[in-house]
C-alpha cells in the first residue's frame, strides 16, 4: 500500500546515459547498464522539488532489454575547441521507480512546510503532469518522461531472469544542505539486480566515499505553493481525499 510520503511513477527516453560524474571532465563515456541512485533522484527532483524535503530513491524496475547504441560526438573541450569521441548510451530505456521523502533536518528555516500531504498530494500531481521541468535519462542529451504508474505491473524482459551483480558504481551525492557539513562528497556502491529490480541502499549506508571538494551551503529560498496554481491542486486534492 503506497504511503503519504511514498511515490511511484514510469520514466522512459530513446537514449540513456548515466556515468559517474567525477569521469565527465571530458573524452568518450560509456554509459552503466543501470540507472544510478543520483540520476533517479535528479528525475524526481525535475518533477517535484522542494527544499523541504529530501527524495530518497527506495526501488527501480528495468523494463525493457538492456542495449547500448554508440554515437558519434563534438564535445567542447575545456582548453577551447572541439574533439571528436564516441558515446556509448543504452537505447530505449524504460524504468518503474519507487521513492519518498524524508523532512530536511538542515532546513530549520522550513519547519512550517512540514506538512505530509501537502507535498504529497503536490509531487502526485507534478508526476501525473509529467513534472514541473524537463526529465532527462543521465545527460541533457537524452530527453525522458514521466507517467503515473504501479510499481511491479506489467510485464518486464527480466522477470524469472534471477540476479545479476554489477561491481563498483556511483551511487550518489551528499550535497552540504543535506549532509550538514561544508563539503561535497560522492557515495559508491555494488549493486545487484533480482528480476529486473535493484533496491537501493540508502545515502547513510554506503561505506566508500570521497570527498569531492569543499563547498559551502547556499540554500534557496522556496517559492511556495502559489507558483503555477499548486496550492489550488492541493486544496482540490485534500477535499478529494
Amino acid at each position: 500500500m503506497e504511503k503519504e510520503n511514498q511515490v511511484e511513477f514510469k520514466v522512459s527516453g530513446k537514449y540513456a546515459l548515466f556515468t559517474d560524474p567525477l569521469t565527465k571532465i571530458g573524452g568518450e563515456k560509456c554509459s552503466y547498464h543501470i540507472p544510478t541512485y543520483e540520476a533517479l533522484k535528479g528525475i524526481l527532483s525535475s518533477v517535484y522539488w522542494k527544499p523541504t524535503i529530501i527524495w530518497m530513491i527506495d526501488r527501480v524496475r528495468v523494463m525493457k532489454r538492456i542495449r547500448t547504441q554508440t554515437r558519434s560526438a563534438k564535445p567542447i573541450e575545456y582548453g577551447g575547441g572541439n574533439s571528436l569521441a564516441i558515446y556509448t548510451y543504452l537505447s530505449d530505456a524504460e524504468y518503474q521507480v519507487e521513492a519518498h521523502f524524508e523532512w530536511n533536518m538542515n532546513r530549520e528555516d522550513m519547519v512550517k512546510d512540514r506538512n505530509e500531504n501537502k507535498h504529497y498530494f503536490v509531487a502526485k500531481r507534478m508526476i501525473d503532469k509529467g513534472g514541473r521541468r524537463d526529465i532527462f535519462l543521465g545527460a541533457r542529451e537524452c530527453q525522458g518522461y514521466v507517467e503515473p504508474c504501479r510499481f511491479g505491473e506489467g510485464k518486464s524482459d527480466y522477470d524469472g531472469y534471477g540476479e545479476i551483480a554489477f561491481d563498483l558504481m556511483f551511487h550518489g551525492f551528499d550535497y552540504p544542505d543535506e549532509l550538514g557539513k561544508d563539503e561535497l562528497q560522492a557515495r559508491f556502491w555494488r549493486p545487484k539486480m533480482i528480476d529486473g529490480k535493484i533496491d537501493f541502499i540508502q545515502p547513510e549506508a554506503c561505506t566508500i566515499r570521497k570527498v569531492v571538494r569543499t563547498m559551502k551551503a547556499s540554500p534557496p529560498k522556496s517559492v511556495g505553493l502559489e507558483e503555477a496554481g499548486l496550492l489550488e491542486g492541493f486544496e482540490e486534492g485534500e477535499a478529494h481525499k
